[in-house]
Order: structure tokens, then sequence, then C-alpha cells
């Protein structure tokens, strides 16, 4: 005789949500949607309303009257700043300090983080924290010996005197050698049997690699160098050797009251302006270098 055994009927199973169903909307714009676009607000309504002002007369700008656009798109803001202040000799410094010194730290951050990865010497962990360290000390501290030691050597109104202090690039010395920790060693070491130095390893194999990773480090020290202030603004005291950020004291100083607030606003669009077409064609380089190494298999 067979029994048979009665299976019990198997719980029902919940309804999946559609992708585009209300509740999977709603859930999406508050936790992605919404802050998305309060940041970009928060960054670009700044942006904009300096655009917009650049155009504005002094009475548009000195109003209880708040306008968002201006009546007119003269550029008589631009005119008279220009008129005012150097650009084209202050757009040529910062041209200069830029290339020269965002070139140079890119060449050290490549070399240094290869050493750090690929060369075998002592200490070599105890020298990448001193690195390290060096990323937590503000620049104001070191603002005052650098401007002893600069100006003693004469630096003082010179584009070395400008670029020298800032070369040092912690930050570039470690998105490389972290990068440069995930590249596949058996290239390398092919390389190393057909006899290639470390001279031709760096060249032909990990630069070529790393292109992603270099490109992220060059962009953050052109934007570093393009918009340094601090510096620029303690080592010179020529007009002729100024570079655009430090070159709009410039116009604080020849206007007082409303009339400078339309004259800053276009220097500081023309500042802007050049740095942040190069940062936008070229942030995705940013984004794909940021994330190399950030997973390993």
């Amino acid at each position: 005789m067979t029994t048979t055994v009665v299976q019990p009927p198997a719980p029902p199973t919940a309804p999946v949500a559609h992708p585009l169903a209300p509740r999977n909307l709603v859930a999406a714009a508050v936790s992605a949607y919404i802050p998305l676009v309060l940041a970009v607000a928060l960054v670009a309504l700044p942006l904009l309303w300096m655009l917009l002002s650049s155009f504005k007369t002094p009475s548009e700008l000195i109003t209880t009257d708040v306008r968002l656009f201006p009546s007119s798109l003269a550029p008589d803001n631009y005119v008279a700043a220009a008129e005012k202040v150097p650009f084209l000799r202050l757009f040529l410094n910062s041209t200069i300090v830029t290339v020269v010194g965002a070139a140079i730290k890119v060449a050290l951050a490549i070399c240094t983080a290869y050493a750090l990865v690929f060369v075998r010497f002592p200490a070599k962990n105890l020298i990448f924290a001193g690195i390290l360290a060096t990323l937590m000390v503000p620049p104001q501290v070191s603002l005052l010996p650098n401007y002893l030691l600069v100006s003693g050597l004469g630096g003082a109104d010179t584009y070395w005197g400008i670029i020298l202090p800032g070369l040092g690039t912690g930050f570039g010395t470690f998105l490389l050698r972290q990068h440069f920790m995930t590249l596949p060693m058996s290239i390398l070491e092919a390389a190393e049997i057909d006899g290639a130095g470390h001279w031709r390893r760096l060249v032909n194999i990990v630069v070529p690699i790393s292109a992603p990773s270099i490109a992220t480090v060059a962009l953050v020290s052109i934007v570093f160098e393009w918009n340094d202030y601090l510096w620029p603004l303690v080592i010179v005291s020529n007009p002729e050797m100024m570079t655009l950020p430090v070159g709009l004291t410039l116009l604080v100083n020849s206007e007082s009251g409303a009339d400078a607030y339309g004259l800053l606003m276009a220097g500081s669009v023309a500042v802007i302006v050049p740095v942040l077409i190069v940062f936008t064609a070229l942030q995705r380089y940013i984004i794909a270098g940021l994330t190399q190494g950030a997973v390993k298999d």
C-alpha cells in the first residue's frame, strides 16, 4: 500500500514592481535626482549670476529691485576692464606659469610614483608616508618660509619664483602610485627580460597604459596653477608679472564703490572661462583616472 504525500501549496510570491512604477520613480527622484539637482544648482547658479552681472550697469547691480537678466548684453564692463588692466599680459603670465608648472608637476609625480612601485630601495614605505604627510599640511603654513627662501634667492617678480614652491605634488604621486600598483607585472617583467631599462619601461609601457590617470593629475595641476592666488600675490609686486587672479586686485584698486562690481564680474569671467573650457572638455579623463585601480580583480 502506497502513501501519497500532499505537498502544501507554495506561498504566493509578491509581485515585482515595474521599474517605471510611480513608487520607484518617486524613490529614485528623492534619493538621487533631487540631491543631484541641488548640488548642480549650488555650483551653477553663482556662476550664472556672475556671468549675467558682468553685463549689468551699476544701477542694476546696486538696487533693491533684484533683476536676474541685464537690460543689455553690451560688453561695456569687459571693455572698461581691459582698459584698466593689461589682460593680455596677465593671460600670458598665467599661461606660462600654468603650462610650465603643471608639466613639471606631472613629470615629477610620474617619476616618483614609478620609483615607489617598481624600484627597490630601502625605506620606500617611510618615504611614501612622508609624501602623504605633506597632504595634511596647509599651504599657508609654508608661505613665510617659502617667501624668505625664494626672495633670498632673487626669485621675487620672476616666473621661476612663482612656479618653484608648488612643484611638489603629494596628490599626484599618491594617485599614480595607487594606479601603478594595479598594472600587470607580467608585461614589465617581459620587458625587463628583453633588456628594457627603467626609463624605457616607464616611457613605452607604464605611461601609455596609465594615460587616464596621468591626464587626471595634469588637469588637477592645471586648475590649481591657473587659480592659485595666495602665493603669486605674496611673491609678485610688479604688475607686469602678475597672473590673472592677482591682476583682479588691480581692478579693485582702480575703482571703488558700485562701479567696481561690474568690472570685477567681467574680470572674474575672463579668469574662469579658459580653465572651465579645458576642464569641461577633458573631465571624462578625471572620472576614468580616479576610478582606475579602485577595484582589483
